[in-house]
């Protein structure tokens, strides 16, 4: 989406929060408030954000309409906007507050996992060619089950939680 198109329209309807947002000066470097206002005014003009572009062409008016709505929301967006950078700040200061062994997992599981991969793919076969050896790789299949392990960890405990729960549930209905 080209945002130029939505900053002059959002300056012809006077709204200067849109104009704000989408020019980087609110929320620089954020892309997901940038969406989320474009995603509204589509919503607003009465299609999504990736027909935007030609709902501006054809009817400008009806966007133009959809970006002084949207500009009478900014003040709430605005304040979620803060209050998510709120919690990241305080989410980050609780993980530098963690013990190093609590959080040293995630790291740890990252570099083990992509040791054991350049291990079995290129480290092994190397020293077997060096030293006239054959030391056997491990199955890629365990390395598989010990990535997918770790991040359905990673990406969220529930991740593994449910899968369990839907293999439970299987098992005990049929």
């Amino acid at each position: 989406m080209n945002t130029a198109l939505l900053l002059s329209l959002a300056a012809e309807v006077g709204a200067p929060m849109i104009e704000k947002i989408l020019g980087g000066k609110i929320g620089q470097g954020n892309a997901a408030l940038i969406r989320e206002v474009i995603s509204r005014i589509a919503i607003n003009a009465g299609g999504r954000a990736d027909e935007l572009e030609a709902l501006i062409q054809v009817e400008p008016d009806t966007v133009r309409d959809a970006i002084a709505m949207v500009e009478a929301q900014s003040p709430e967006m605005l304040a979620l906007y803060a209050k998510e950078l709120e919690f990241q700040m305080a989410q980050l200061e609780f993980s530098q507050s963690e013990p190093l062994w609590a959080r040293a997992w995630r790291p740890g599981g990252m570099y083990m996992i992509g040791f054991l991969i350049l291990w079995n793919s290129v480290i092994l076969h190397s020293l077997n060619a060096a030293f006239k050896i054959a030391l056997p790789p491990m199955e890629w299949a365990t390395v598989l089950q010990l990535a997918g392990i770790y991040f359905s960890l990673y990406m969220g405990g529930h991740t593994l939680k449910d899968v369990v729960a839907k293999w439970a549930s299987k098992g005990a209905g049929g």
